[in-house]
């Protein structure tokens, strides 16, 4: 019995040593992990960065569409309610003559 009450505790002790080792590398992994993603993130983020340019181009040339397309609708709706409402006034006036 008195094996026993000095044999384990030493072996527990190795294992608590083998434990913390096995944490402390697993840390320093860990901490150069994190070091080489936040060097991807920072160059994604640059690329991502370098392209605001060209959607900022997209953006202006799909506005200024948007305002051609617009005023070409507005033209033909114009252009069709006239045609319409002169359509109209010729009925009535038809219609008051008899």
């Amino acid at each position: 019995m008195s094996f026993w009450l000095e044999f384990l505790p030493i072996v527990i002790y190795i294992l608590l040593i083998i434990i913390l080792i096995v944490g402390i590398i697993l840390g320093v992994r860990l901490i150069f992990i994190i070091g080489k993603a936040e060097r991807l993130v920072e160059d994604v983020h640059q690329k991502v960065h370098s392209l605001d340019g060209v959607f900022q181009i997209i953006d202006t040339a799909t506005d200024k569409i948007v305002l051609v397309t617009d005023k070409v609708v507005e033209g033909v709706m114009n252009l069709i309610s006239k045609v319409f409402a002169k359509n109209d006034t010729k009925r009535v006036t038809k219609k008051e003559g008899k």
